[in-house]
Order: structure tokens, then C-alpha cells, then sequence
């Protein structure tokens, strides 16, 4: 058995975070990744175009921000170099090829109980520490829903987390589902490399540029959100027009505050717009009724032929399926069960980090706050 003060589940940037922040107040902690390297889903499940949409002052972790006079807005190579250094600058050392079986509280002794397989050396480990820290994030597994007939279908079925770009796609009929950022995106570079990408767009849904995003971010410190999602909206219809006859509606609340109470971020375009206008990437404004081999029949009971389907249908966290006690932190979907700005506590010293739908702003948030309230608890 290993003993620590805390054990961080995740290697990602919230666990990174966390990690930095513990080490800063000299707090001991052992960090479990089941991959064979931290950030991994940057690393191994980014498509190659990804770049950050929101600018570097709000893409920083803790107690390190990125220096002013580098770029507003960070490629992925350019990130990864930043949580390189941040790694390298706090010692940070994973256990990595580690899967996490089970968690388990034990009331009587007031501990944490983690079992792990050590994927690497083949062997079972034990580990307990006083406190808990759930930093899988929120993007650990892709979804796909349940689509009639899925199974018949004879092309490439691929989640998002495994898209990497459309140049095996040129000439080919594709249709992405979903349309947040990485829909909206992955059309468009669909289409720069000579595919016929169309993408189901069912819901209303926010459309900046990442300039406007930045703007907004910076009013809201000193204007009400209500003022600055009129701000927002106003711009957004002198850049882009009415959207509605291309089949993109706006949602009837305003960008941040629906981001406040739904955790729904805005699609920030990448130029996916104006090729919409121009009719190269087709809007299917109807969900998907069944399908028949390469044959796609809509809820409208129009019907395509597609040589290729891309889900960008989100998330779903899979901290249940291990977290016996998820309960003290999570809901049964492995979200966070206390509301925002208290999503980060649970009970008995479990927390969760990165789960909060706020991006790296929000692990930057979440592990002062972990860190904090674990060095108050033992003073």
C-alpha cells in the first residue's frame, strides 16, 4: 500500500494544476494517469488544425501565466509546449499506466482508498490518502447516441476524439452531428480538404468570432452580463447577418449567461459561416431518424447517401463507473452534484476539478480553490 496526503485521479490540466498548487504549499500527493503520458488527450485525440479559441490570458494554469509578449491565441504544439514547461518548472511525475478500479471512503479510519492496475508492470496497487481529487475532466469518453440502424451503416463511424483531419475524406460525402466548436470546425476542415461535408445543426446556438469572445470576456469584469451579451449579439448581427435562412437560429438567452446556467459555450467560427453561405457546407436542420447502410434517413424523412459519419456529440464522464462513493461529489451522470461556483467540494474530502463546462479558465479556478481548502482543512 502507498500512502499520500492526496491522490489526484488524471493527468490532464486539471490534475497538472492541482499538482502545482499542492507542491507550492508543500502538500504531498500522487497523481494516477492510465495513459502513458500527461495531457493526453491534447497529445494523442487533438485533430491537427486545433488551435485554442480563447486567447492566452484565459488559457493559463496556476502560478504560471503566459508571458505578454507571446502569441494572443495558442496553437496546440504551442500549448503543449506550455504544459511541457509547466511540468518541467514544478517537478511534476505522474504514475502513469495506471488504471483506477475502485474508490472507496472508509468512514472509521477517514481515509481514501484507490486500487489501481499497473497496466506497464502487469501488477495490482493499492493506494490511500486523506483526501481525493476526481481530475479526469469532463471529456473522458466520447458519446455517440443511439441511432437507429447505426450498426448497417457500411462507411467510417468515428467520434470526434479520433478525428484528426479530412484528408482521407477528399471528394467523399460527410456528415458531422453535432455543431459546438469541434462540429463546426471539423466541417470546415472537412471541406479544406475537398470533402462534401453537411452538418446537422438542430438547436439554436451563439456564432462569434474568437475576437468578439475576447472582448466580451474582458467587459464582463466591469459591465453586468446582461449588458454584455446585448453587446455581444448586437456585434455578432453586423458581422454575420441574419442567420436563420441558413439554418442557424439564436438561442433566446444571451451567450454568457447561457454559458452561467448551462455550461454551453458558443461556437466560435473558424470560417465554417461563410462557407455555409456559400452552400459548401450543407445545414441539415433535422436529427437523424435511422440509417440504411450508407443511406442517412433524417427526422424529416429526407434522405442521403454518406460515405462517412463524425459524431461531435460530446462527452460523457466515466468517474462513476469507478467512484464507489461518487455520491459525496457527483451525480449519477459523473457531474458535479453541488451548483457553481460550489461544483469543486464534495464531502469527506473528495473533490472534482475541470468538470465545471469553463475551459482552462475554469481548472485554473478549481485548483487554487482544491488546493486551498485541503491546506486549510489540515492547519
Amino acid at each position: 500500500m502507498k500512502e499520500s496526503t492526496v491522490v489526484i485521479v488524471g493527468g490532464g490540466p486539471s490534475g497538472l494544476a492541482i499538482s502545482a498548487c499542492l507542491t507550492k504549499n508543500l502538500i504531498s500527493h500522487i497523481i494516477l494517469e492510465k495513459e502513458d503520458c500527461y495531457a493526453s488527450l491534447w497529445r494523442k485525440n487533438a485533430y491537427d488544425r486545433l488551435n485554442l479559441h480563447l486567447a492566452s490570458e484565459f488559457c493559463s494554469l496556476p502560478l504560471m501565466p503566459h508571458p505578454p509578449s507571446g502569441p494572443t491565441y495558442l496553437s496546440k504544439d504551442q500549448f503543449l509546449q506550455y504544459i511541457d514547461n509547466y511540468v518541467q518548472h514544478f517537478n511534476i511525475n505522474p504514475r502513469y499506466c495506471r488504471v483506477v478500479k475502485s474508490a472507496m471512503y472508509d468512514k472509521v479510519r477517514s481515509k481514501w482508498s484507490v486500487e489501481a492496475n499497473n497496466t506497464k508492470e502487469g501488477i495490482f496497487e493499492v493506494y490511500e490518502a486523506k483526501f481525493l481529487v476526481i481530475a479526469t475532466g469532463e471529456n473522458s469518453e466520447g458519446y455517440i447516441p443511439n441511432v437507429h440502424g447505426l450498426d448497417t451503416f457500411e462507411g467510417d463511424i468515428l467520434h470526434s476524439k479520433y478525428y484528426k483531419s479530412g484528408s482521407k475524406y477528399e471528394s467523399k460525402e460527410v456528415l458531422v452531428v453535432g455543431c459546438g466548436n469541434s462540429g463546426m470546425e471539423i466541417a470546415f476542415d472537412l471541406h479544406n480538404w475537398g470533402a462534401k461535408p453537411s452538418i446537422v445543426i438542430r438547436s439554436p446556438l451563439h456564432v462569434f468570432t474568437k475576437e468578439l469572445i475576447r472582448q466580451g470576456m474582458h467587459m464582463v469584469k466591469y459591465l453586468p452580463v446582461h449588458t454584455v451579451d446585448t453587446i455581444l449579439i448586437l456585434l455578432a448581427k453586423l458581422k454575420y447577418g441574419d442567420l436563420s435562412k441558413h439554418g442557424i437560429y439564436r438561442p433566446k438567452v444571451g451567450p454568457l449567461h447561457l454559458k452561467n446556467i448551462t455550461g454551453k459555450s458558443a461556437v466560435i467560427d473558424v470560417g465554417t459561416i461563410q462557407k455555409i453561405k456559400e452552400g459548401a457546407i450543407k445545414v441539415v436542420a433535422s436529427g437523424i431518424k435511422r440509417i440504411e447502410k450508407k443511406k442517412v434517413v433524417f427526422a424529416d424523412n429526407t434522405e442521403k447517401e454518406f460515405d462517412a459519419i463524425v459524431f461531435a456529440t460530446g462527452y460523457k464522464s466515466v468517474a462513476n463507473e469507478w467512484l464507489k462513493d461518487y455520491k459525496y461529489a457527483l451525480n449519477d451522470k459523473g457531474m458535479p452534484k453541488n451548483g457553481y461556483p460550489n461544483h469543486w467540494k464534495g464531502e469527506n474530502g473528495l473533490y472534482c476539478a475541470g468538470l465545471a463546462r469553463r475551459g482552462l479558465w475554469g481548472v485554473k479556478v478549481d485548483a487554487e480553490a482544491i488546493a486551498e481548502d485541503i491546506t486549510q482543512t489540515l492547519m
